[in-house]
């Protein structure tokens, strides 16, 4: 039913009129993102066309060494982008680096194991990848916020401790905040499919020709793998992260530097 489709350069270069009209709509609006978008725009050509040949190798070889490989390169520099995100959680690398790793083993082992998907990598490898860049962004987001709360409400907190409470009941509404903030822009969207947007997915199978409902119920897998992915990422993150704020004794340490 699927039919390749051959994208040549060219039409990639063609594309870059869409990018010049949001380069003039920064600089009429004098918003200062030139750089950033070309910034955006050349990091994104080098890296996916890096990519493109490592899965290439990959799919020839089909190890599934390689893919772990893979995905242990993405968890790591998952990790490394999103603590630039939580500036104000102490120590917040090692939290983000064990949540994507529980998301990205939790969420592909189950699914493999339930035999919705194959353990090759034609499937791991594209869903992972999308399992990974997901709950970095959820791991991002909850840990942001929860840097900003913990730093805001820092008299709040050390009251509470002040009368008794833990470290883990004087910060456990900040976490719920943050735990909400992380999962919510996925179930919004998850909420949203069909009727605002079509997600990728679903898209690039409808352009190779597969069939609809064939699109549809493997964007509907996807959709219930991220929730859950996105849902032990944030849960993690926030967990393993609450702890750094305080000294051994309980005490609320000092922000880090900005």
């Amino acid at each position: 039913m699927s039919s390749s489709i051959d994208v040549s350069l060219g039409e990639v270069a063609v594309a870059l009129v869409l990018v010049a009209i949001a380069v003039v709509a920064s600089r009429w609006r004098r918003a200062g993102l030139e750089e950033d978008i070309g910034v955006a725009v050349v990091r994104s050509f080098i890296q996916l066309t890096a990519i493109g040949y490592v899965i290439d190798v990959i799919f020839e070889q089909d190890s599934i060494a390689l893919v772990l490989a893979l995905l242990g390169v993405m968890v790591l520099f998952g990790a490394l982008t999103a603590r630039q995100r939580a500036e104000r959680v102490p120590g917040a690398f090692l939290p983000l680096l064990i949540s994507l790793s529980a998301a990205a083993a939790a969420t592909l082992g189950l699914v493999v194991a339930l035999g919705i998907i194959e353990p090759e990598p034609r499937f791991l490898v594209p869903v992972g990848g999308m399992v990974v860049g997901n709950s970095m962004t959820a791991a991002a987001v909850a840990l942001n916020r929860l840097g900003e709360d913990v730093t805001d409400n820092a008299r709040e907190v050390e009251a509470t401790l002040a009368l008794g409470a833990t470290s883990t009941q004087a910060v456990a509404p900040l976490v719920r905040r943050s735990l909400r903030s992380g999962l919510i822009p996925l179930i919004d969207s998850t909420k949203t499919t069909g009727l605002i947007f079509f997600p990728g997915t679903m898209v690039g199978m409808l352009l190779a020709g597969a069939d609809p409902t064939d699109a549809v119920r493997l964007q509907l897998i996807l959709l219930y793998a991220l929730l859950g992915s996105v849902s032990i990422a944030a849960l993690t993150a926030t967990t393993l992260a609450r702890r750094n704020f305080f000294t051994s004794a309980e005490q609320l340490r000092d922000p880090p530097p900005p």
